[in-house]
This record gives structure tokens, C-alpha cells and sequence, in this order.
């Protein structure tokens, strides 16, 4: 049973190599081998993965035991990063997740979420009510990745 829980510094190599996996399992004809390389670098940095996770205290989804899935919700109501193992995506993991930040979200009484989605995270922020505000273009590593500014304005 998917359990969603608050991060535990046991889980930071887990989450350094699912965000990897992640990122490298997107097909390449929408993002390119170097897209990919530039956004997820190998080997994963562990350390700065450490250091990221205790400042950002993601939600951790697990199953049997093993992190499948991790989603970082800001003060601001800034979604930062939403990501799924590749063997479970499409399986309900990204919305529990998604849930829980929902109901922090709205007990914190925010009024505002936003992300800079994906192109392969746009569609599911979009089937939750998320409006593109923009297209953007950053850089990374020398490479130009593109993602789109969304946000869903919550009910007070």
C-alpha cells in the first residue's frame, strides 16, 4: 500500500537516484540525451542532494519499503520538484502525492501554487487545474531546457 510520508535523511540517496532515473527514463524525442545529461548529471550528487533535501523536506512516497516517489511544496506554495520512479509512473504516485501538498497547501491557507513544469509533468498539472502562465527557457550546464510556469489559484 502507498504510503505517503515526511522526508527522513534515510531517504536522500533514494530520491538523488529516482530523480536521476526519472529524468534519464524521458524519451528521447522529447528531451535529448544532453537535455537530460544537463538537467540530471551523472552520477547524481549525493551531497548536494543531502544538503537540497533538508532545506526542502519533500513528501516521500513508499512502497514496500522503497522510495517511489518525492514532492516539494515551498512556504510560498511553490511546487518545486514532483517526480515519480519510472516503474511507477501512471499509478496514482504523483496524485497521492499531489493530495498531500493539496491538503497542506490549503490548511497553510495558501492561495496560490505554481510549478515549472516539464514538458512530460505539463499534462498532469494541467489535469489538476494548473493554467500555463508562461514558457520559459533555462539554462543548465551550457544547455537550454525548456518548461512551463503554471499555477492554480486555491479558494481562501
Amino acid at each position: 500500500m502507498l504510503d505517503i510520508r515526511e522526508y527522513a535523511d534515510a531517504y536522500a540517496v533514494e530520491i538523488a537516484e529516482l530523480f536521476h532515473q526519472s529524468v534519464h527514463a524521458i524519451d528521447a524525442s522529447v528531451y535529448t540525451p544532453e537535455e537530460k545529461e544537463a538537467w540530471a548529471p551523472t552520477p547524481p550528487d549525493y551531497s548536494f542532494w543531502a544538503e537540497r533535501l533538508k532545506v526542502k523536506q519533500p513528501f516521500v512516497a513508499m512502497l514496500d519499503g522503497s522510495v517511489v516517489g518525492f514532492m516539494e511544496l515551498d512556504a510560498d506554495g511553490h511546487i518545486d520538484c514532483a517526480y515519480t520512479h519510472p516503474h511507477f509512473q501512471r499509478k496514482g504516485v504523483a496524485s497521492a502525492l499531489y493530495r498531500r501538498v493539496l491538503e497542506v497547501a490549503q490548511a497553510s491557507a495558501l492561495t496560490r501554487l505554481y510549478v515549472e513544469a516539464s514538458w512530460v509533468a505539463k499534462p498532469f498539472f494541467a489535469y489538476h487545474g494548473f493554467q500555463e502562465v508562461q514558457k520559459n527557457e533555462i539554462e543548465r550546464r551550457g544547455v537550454t531546457l525548456i518548461n512551463f510556469t503554471m499555477e492554480k489559484i486555491l479558494c481562501p
